[in-house]
């Protein structure tokens, strides 16, 4: 009988089709194992690559750093405070007894406050944080270029790559080494600028609000480490996001509403806290003249740094800033700090930018390289043109615009090169890098004479080589990107090992070696910046003389310590250092008073509350020209036995402000008896 249907055998009963399918199984095995065991490989030399970078970061920020002290002893003292007392940790005041606040909101402060708290005070608590500060961003740098590349490039290695040289050029940018190696608010500034970038990519990519959102989070908390200098980077990133993201354009908005609803709340909270809390419950506000945190945030740390017009500070002629102009960021101030790397930024953004012009609306690469040039251009613009204060580390706020557009750039015009315009602006790139260390390295002509030749000499060979690269061998077009990553850097590692190798103290710090103009590691300790008037008086630089004045300035001048080891400038730029007698006098009997002393200026008070422990009340603020306290509250304060000894000094010409401390100290001289005690001038004062 026929049957039709035959019923199927079982791969078991026939040999022949049970080896064909073990044989296909296991090709298919192989296949499989061998392509997990490439991607597994594959990541973990991406991961150890990574690590490595950020090894390599560690310890440039690291090493050494206890050579540095106290660094800024003007933030150290009000670690030590907040590290003692938690009302002092909260408002950022300069000592524990909670006369005045410092000039800057305490964002920055909190960090290192719970550090010494945790850790003890030591160089190591205050600064190693700065440090970690810096790797952070170096790999958050590394995670928003790589995502912004991938889209491009299509392949993890090159993406890869893209974000690891972002994070060496950040990384070797002078004066991100010099500020991640310091105690100012700048480095978490450039932290949570750096995350706020990362999110606003991530956003628009993924298409989550969610990442929006935390952009402005970032944002709110970077204002409470440098208030509205945060806010530069904000223009470029809602153009981004107003341009490239996927929603409608009624929804963006809204999108954008809702991150800067995010950015107030994460930083409005605090300063509801200031306004709210009643002036005789918390400390004064440093830096302003009303005792107000929004006076501090529109004037002396807002407007004024535009206009020059900022109430009490110590600004000369010209304000003391230097000359604005388009150029000023590679001037002998600020280009060896953060120029290296700037033309070739701006030649790989505009690229960029020219080849996605006719990408859809949405697309992700062309909206990260918006983050990054709009990032470069206007912080770097207003830098250049503001006619307030402004110091070179200042420009560290420069450091992840740059090194994103070189990262991006260099990679994804790299896999582009056999395309001969594309080539010749890479060369042009490599050409700039060079010819702008060239010049940068002339301007400390016994630090490395040879190097400059060098660069330069590569930096010509090299950019002839890149645009010529197109159509040579895999292993010779490594070679070629190899050296021409180490030339365009060559000149940027010197002057961060140079950075590193040496400590950093005072209120004003630049990176790199001396220049032609006095300008390098130090700088604040021995040296003045254009403009600025020393006091008259010869005391205060080595041992003091014992014989400080105590008469009335006028015009905002204020008290500048005048004993132990002065201050830089009559201790406004950095802390003097008192002898061991001074100690062991304001540690006698202090559990009897609030503040153990009272001295013109925060850092010289710094100096004293950092050598005993023991609160110091910083008459005047930093520049000694706030009305805090006035004399009728100091008057007050002496009478009730709060204040134990007031130092005598040189005046410092300050810039408007108040003339409280001026007032106090003629008082204090006039009802009290001089003495001297380790070759600093004091007065006793009984209540």
């Amino acid at each position: 009988m026929t049957t039709y249907f035959k019923p199927r055998m079982d791969a078991r009963q026939d040999p022949a089709a049970s080896a064909s399918r073990r044989s296909a199984f296991r090709r298919r095995g192989t296949r499989w194992a061998k392509g997990a065991a490439a991607k597994t490989t594959g990541l973990l030399r991406n991961r150890l690559e990574l690590g490595a970078v950020l090894l390599g970061t560690a310890i440039l920020y690291i090493w050494g750093l206890g050579a540095s002290g106290w660094a800024n002893a003007f933030y150290s003292a009000a670690a030590q405070a907040g590290s003692q007392d938690w009302i002092a940790w909260f408002f950022g005041s300069s000592d524990a007894a909670n006369s005045i606040t410092v000039d800057k909101p305490p964002a920055a402060l909190w960090i290192t406050g719970l550090s010494v708290r945790l850790f003890g005070l030591s160089s190591w608590s205050i600064l190693v944080p700065q440090a970690l500060m810096g790797v952070a961003t170096a790999w958050i740098l590394y995670l928003a270029i790589r995502r912004a590349a991938l889209p491009a490039t299509g392949k993890l290695r090159e993406a890869h790559y893209a974000g690891l040289l972002a994070a060496a050029v950040l990384a070797l940018t002078p004066v991100a080494t010099l500020m991640f190696r310091f105690n100012n608010p700048d480095a978490l500034l450039v932290l949570l600028m750096t995350a706020a970038g990362y999110a606003v990519v991530r956003s628009i990519q993924a298409n989550k609000l969610r990442w929006l959102v935390w952009a402005g989070v970032f944002l709110g908390f970077g204002f409470l480490a440098k208030q509205l200098q945060v806010f530069l980077v904000v223009p470029g990133f809602a153009l981004a996001y107003l341009v490239s993201a996927r929603p409608k354009p009624v929804r963006r908005l809204l999108h954008l509403l809702a991150a800067g609803g995010a950015m107030v709340a994460a930083a409005g909270w605090w300063i509801a806290a200031v306004e709210l809390v009643p002036a005789n419950l918390r400390p004064y506000i440093g830096g302003s003249q009303n005792n107000s945190i929004l006076e501090l945030t529109f004037g002396y740390n807002g407007l004024g740094r535009l206009n020059g017009d900022e109430t009490g500070s110590v600004g000369g002629d010209g304000n003391g800033w230097g000359t604005p102009g388009l150029l000023r960021m590679f001037g002998t101030e600020f280009g060896g700090q953060i120029a290296w790397l700037i033309p070739s930024a701006l030649i790989l953004g505009g690229a960029l930018l020219w080849l996605g012009r006719r990408a859809p609306r949405t697309d992700s690469v062309r909206a990260s390289v918006m983050v990054w040039v709009s990032w470069l251009l206007v912080t770097g613009l207003v830098f250049s043109y503001m006619q307030g204060i402004i110091h070179p580390y200042y420009s560290v706020a420069l450091a992840p615009g740059i090194a994103g557009l070189v990262g991006l750039g260099g990679v994804l015009l790299w896999q582009r090169r056999s395309q001969l315009p594309v080539a010749l602006l890479l060369g042009a790139a490599v050409f700039a890098a060079g010819a702008t260390a060239f010049s940068l390295l002339g301007r400390t002509p016994t630090f490395l004479p040879w190097l400059r030749w060098v660069v330069l000499v590569g930096a010509v060979l090299l950019a002839v080589a890149v645009a010529l690269s197109g159509r040579w061998t895999p292993a010779l077009t490594r070679t070629t990107a190899g050296l021409a990553v180490v030339v365009s850097l060559a000149g940027p590692l010197a002057y961060s090992v140079a950075t590193a190798a040496e400590p950093h103290t005072g209120a004003i710090v630049s990176a790199g070696p001396a220049t032609t103009a006095g300008f390098g590691p130090g700088f604040g300790r021995n040296a003045t910046p254009q403009g600025l008037r020393r006091p008259t008086s010869q005391q205060g630089t080595g041992q003091g003389t014992g014989q400080g004045s105590a008469q009335q300035g006028a015009g905002g001048q204020g008290f500048a310590g005048g004993g132990g080891q002065g201050g830089g400038m009559g201790g406004l730029l950095s802390a003097t250092t008192p002898s061991s007698e001074l100690v062991s006098a304001l540690k006698a009997d202090a559990s009897d008073y609030t503040w153990a002393a009272a001295v013109v200026g925060s850092n010289n008070a710094a100096g004293y509350q950092l050598a005993t422990g023991l609160p110091v009340m910083a008459v005047g603020g930093f520049n000694g020209t706030d009305p805090s306290p006035t004399l009728a509250q100091f008057q007050q304060l002496v009478a009730d036995g709060k204040i134990h000894y007031f130092m005598g000094g040189r005046l410092m010409q300050g810039n408007g402000g108040s003339d409280a401390s001026s007032e106090i100290a003629a008082w204090v001289a006039a009802n009290y008896q001089a003495t001297t005690i380790g070759g600093t001038t004091v007065y006793e004062l009984p209540g």
